[in-house]
Formats: C-alpha cells, sequence, structure tokens
C-alpha cells in the first residue's frame, strides 16, 4: 500500500481541438494511467464514480479497491491501441457462446437451458438481426459469417471504455450475447439477471451435486466483477 498524498479529490473537464472527456484531480494533479497518459474519461458520471473510489481511500492507498481506475487504464493504454484486436477477440466468444451450447435434448438440463435461454438469445437474435446456430452437446458448429459480421461491426462503434467493460462482462460470463445484453439493458437490475442466467448451468450442478463454499466466494466474486464492469460500460456511454 501506499500512504495517501493527497487531500482533496475534484474533476477537471479538458476539452482541447482533438481530445474532451473529464479528470480526476488530486488536489492538483491530474491522475494519468500506468501507462504515463492523462486518464480522461468520456462522461462526467463515470468520472464521478472513479472520483468516488479515492475519496475512499484512508490513511493507507489499497489499489485493490479501485477497480475501476484499472479498468479505466486498460481502456486507454490497452484497448484504445487496438480497437480492432479487442473486438476479434470478443468475437471468438460469439463463436462458442454459452448460450448457443446445450445438453441433449433428452436430458433435464436441456429443458431448464430452454427455457431461461432461448428466450434471450432469440431476443438478441431480434434486437440485433442476426441468428445464431443451436448446438445439443460440446462439438462445436460454427456460427454463421453474417452474424459474426453484424457483430463485429456493432463492436466497433464502441468506444474503448465501452469494449473494455464488455470486454470484462463476456469473459466472466463466457457469453458474448450476456456481455452486449448487459452493456444494452435498459434497466440497471437487468445485468443480474443476465449474470444469474449465464450461470444456469454452474447453479445446476451445484443443486444437483452439492455446493462448496470455495466455488461459492469465486462466483460471488465473478458476479461482483461482472456488474461492476456493466455499470462501467453504461457509466462510459453516459447511461
Amino acid at each position: 500500500m501506499i500512504r495517501r498524498f493527497y487531500t482533496d479529490v475534484t474533476l477537471a473537464e479538458v476539452a482541447g481541438a482533438k481530445t474532451h472527456g473529464y479528470q480526476v484531480m488530486l488536489d492538483t494533479r491530474g491522475v494519468k494511467t500506468v501507462g504515463g497518459a492523462p486518464q480522461l474519461l468520456p462522461t462526467r458520471p463515470l468520472a464521478e464514480a472513479l472520483a468516488a473510489e479515492w475519496r475512499l481511500q484512508g490513511e493507507q492507498i489499497d489499489p485493490a479497491s479501485l477497480p475501476l481506475r484499472d479498468m479505466a487504464d486498460y481502456a486507454i493504454d490497452v484497448v484504445a491501441q487496438g480497437p480492432q484486436a479487442c473486438a476479434d477477440g470478443l468475437l471468438g466468444y460469439a463463436e462458442t457462446d454459452t448460450l448457443c451450447y446445450r445438453a441433449d435434448p433428452d436430458e433435464p438440463l436441456h429443458a431448464a437451458q430452454q427455457q431461461v435461454w432461448e428466450p434471450l438469445l432469440a431476443r438478441f437474435e431480434a434486437v440485433h438481426g442476426v441468428t445464431f446456430t443451436r448446438v445439443s452437446g460440446v462439438l462445436h458448429r460454427p456460427q454463421p459469417p453474417a452474424t459474426l459480421a453484424k457483430l463485429r461491426a456493432r463492436l466497433l462503434t464502441l468506444d474503448p471504455f465501452q469494449l473494455a467493460g464488455l470486454e470484462a462482462m463476456t469473459k466472466l460470463a463466457a457469453s458474448l450475447v450476456t456481455g452486449l445484453s448487459a452493456l444494452d439493458a435498459a434497466h440497471e437490475e437487468e445485468p443480474l439477471a443476465l449474470w444469474q442466467a449465464a450461470c444456469l448451468e454452474e447453479e445446476w450442478q451445484a443443486e444437483l451435486w452439492g455446493r462448496d463454499w470455495e466455488a461459492e466466494e469465486r462466483r460471488q466474486r465473478r458476479e461482483t466483477d461482472f456488474l461492476r464492469a456493466a455499470a462501467f460500460a453504461r457509466l462510459a456511454r453516459g447511461a
């Protein structure tokens, strides 16, 4: 930990010929990323959320208690330097999306997946004008090229901050459909419902074989990370 070196936390609006954003100020010093770039945030609500992290620090600064700061650094230092690479990486999750892979039709789990996953996937297809291949079993089947092309075009409309949040959600849920649905959610409670749906198979196994407290703790941490990433992406969008 580092001893707290500042008293006041404020926001500064930065406007230039090619840049506009908000920067958290620790006394008179603007926060920079790990890579040394000014940490310019695209919306005031997102900047306020990061400022709140700094205000909550005690006499010692705990880096682990600054997760939004870390996501912003990643967006600026990594994603912004190669958004196409980030989009292409996310498309890999569309190819093996959790919501598309179901148990064999004669297994009880299949009925639960149809009940929970199918409405979410069908709604996503309708909203985005795409079609996904459903798969029973574990053997991979490719998704339609037209679907992947439309999804890539959608991903490239997102700024680096939204992409960073989306990438975190997608990896945690092993589902691009879940990540994009959470990003586009109209209500704050929807990301939690989407996360719980993505965990259907895990929950099914826990009910069937019993719960392990270490596994439950890991899942709770993943849920917290997912909801934080959803909030980060939506704040970056100005929602």
